[in-house]
């Protein structure tokens, strides 16, 4: 199946791209191009790339594609409050346009890559399901996030098949490695640092899966019988995949032997949530068959630091954290208030 990736240049897609094209898949990536210097590694997978604002694409960027998986966008909830209304046009208005003009091209098949942080905070111990619990977006990211997904769902029919996956918050190892998320975060503090410090008591709940393991949901998009995706949505974790912020921070030092563990509660953290992840494991069983936990991708983030050299100013800079890299290319002039690259 030949497929186009957007955000191929980005953390998830620099893992999705060679996952993909080794599953047999022919790959067409589109990215504007913010976190192309970021990569850590020399890897090289020779496929076809297109250069592209994604609120600039094309009917024509879809010759021969056959499905989208589309992870292109503003990717955290700090980038999203950068700029709410740059975050809305890209990552709704953006979005939908580009999904109706694959339609029009004749792609049959669409995989969104949306977000649990829709769900917003939850005052309640139970599992947040795709379709009973409430959604409580309450940042421009998570807004623009299940406003697109509801819109895109509209475009779903019998020839043009639309299904979002939800991911837990993702960690592991990848070229373009993000360390302003939790897990990968404080790994990285504990191996440049030696320290892990934890400002809450640790308490609060969160849903983590591996990059890898995201990477099979979405090739599940492509590859299940369209019955079995078409039109729906489905959380993407691990069974048992919900961990405090004590257990997630614990799997960290032990990942990194000797390093200093402390909780301070100084500041208390009332985002806290577990969410369910029946309707993948129950639906999905034949195509998602994860394999990561938090012990197999800390050990995972251990080697590839030290294959890389991985230091503190690493940890710390615009390599791997996303704010810091456009907030770069706009202090030195690269890309506008619109975070459109100058010249373009």
């Amino acid at each position: 199946m030949r497929i186009m990736v957007t955000g191929d240049l980005g953390y998830i897609g620099s893992v999705l791209v060679p996952k993909s094209i080794e599953r047999g898949h022919e790959v067409v990536g589109l990215d504007v191009g913010y976190f192309k210097d970021c990569n850590l590694t020399n890897d090289s997978n020779g496929y076809k790339r297109i250069t592209c604002d994604l609120r600039d694409v094309v009917k024509s960027h879809f010759d021969g594609i056959d499905a989208v998986i589309h992870l292109g966008g503003l990717s955290n909830d700090p980038l999203g409050e950068l700029s709410p209304n740059i975050t809305y046009e890209i990552n709704h208005r953006a979005t939908v346009k580009f999904a109706e003009i694959a339609k029009s091209a004749g792609v049959k098949r669409f995989v969104y890559s949306s977000s649990q942080s829709m769900y917003g905070v939850s005052d309640s111990d139970a599992e947040l399901d795709e379709y009973n619990s409430e959604k409580n977006p309450v940042t421009a990211y998570a807004a623009a996030k299940w406003s697109a997904e509801q819109a895109l769902n509209k475009l779903n029919d019998e020839k043009f098949s639309v299904v979002s996956f939800r991911p837990s918050t993702v960690f592991g190892a990848s070229p373009r490695l993000r360390t302003d998320i939790v897990f990968n975060n404080l790994v990285a503090c504990a191996f440049t640092t030696g320290f892990i410090e934890i400002k809450s008591d640790g308490t609060p709940w969160r849903p983590i899966v591996h990059v890898q393991d995201v990477c099979q949901a979405f090739l599940a998009g492509v590859e299940a019988p369209k019955t079995l995706i078409s039109g729906k949505a489905f959380n993407v974790g691990v069974k048992n995949g919900n961990y405090t912020v004590r257990q997630i921070a614990e799997a960290a030092a032990r990942a990194c032997p000797g390093a200093e563990l402390t909780f301070t509660g100084e500041h208390s953290d009332p985002r806290t949530y577990k969410v369910c992840f029946d309707r993948i494991h129950n639906e999905l069983a034949e195509h998602f068959k994860p394999e990561w936990d938090l012990e197999k991708g800390g050990n995972e983030l251990m080697r590839f630091f030290e294959d890389i050299n991985f230091t503190e100013d690493m940890f710390r800079g615009r390599q791997t954290v996303r704010l810091a890299q456009i907030t770069h290319l706009i202090d030195e002039g690269l890309i506008d208030s619109n975070l459109r690259f100058i010249g373009d």
